[in-house]
């Protein structure tokens, strides 16, 4: 009965802006299926289990600018901070990258690894990564272990590579 404990993997945190796809990602891992989310007032919280010895507790927080103060209140065991944006919207690229460089700033993120999912990739006009990239100002974090990924959470693709990189990042770290 003892192992109970060993399904609670590392906490890895889920922020990015309101319509970014942090919800339906994680209802994409941990389902399979592509379920009808409405904004998060609060957060979701799931297990994804990567493989017989691996799994991750996946917090997804509300992403509306009158959530995001809250952020910081789910950090305390984080051990990797994944960043969702929606790579189609260019428009709030600038809006993004402040909401990313604030949650970094906070303490308790101070060697804790960040894995940016450049979501949407599925749509026709979506940023490359090196664009997202640039436009977050990531090469600015030289002092963090970072990685950016492309994914679809709608198409389902990249979301379990995506995710065994935060493993190998929580491991690195």
């Amino acid at each position: 009965m003892g192992q109970s404990r060993s399904c609670i993997g590392p906490q890895v945190i889920l922020v990015g802006l309101d319509s970014a796809g942090k919800s339906t990602l994680l209802a994409r891992l941990l389902t399979g299926q592509v379920v009808e989310t409405s904004p998060t007032i609060g957060f979701n919280v799931g297990t994804l289990v990567l493989d017989k010895k691996t799994s991750l507790t996946v917090w997804d927080v509300g992403g509306q600018s009158s959530m995001r103060p809250n952020w910081k209140f789910y950090l305390d065991d984080c051990k990797a901070l994944v960043f969702v944006v929606d790579s189609s919207d260019r428009g709030r690229m600038a809006e993004a990258q402040k909401a990313l460089k604030k949650v970094l700033s906070e303490e308790k993120l101070r060697r804790v690894p960040l894995m940016v999912l450049a979501n949407k990739k599925d749509l026709p006009n979506s940023l490359t990564i090196r664009e997202v990239s640039t436009q977050l100002n990531l090469h600015s974090y030289s002092d963090r272990l970072w990685e950016i990924q492309a994914c679809s959470a709608l198409k389902g693709l990249g979301l379990q590579q995506a995710f065994l990189s935060v493993h190998k990042l929580i491991k690195k770290s």
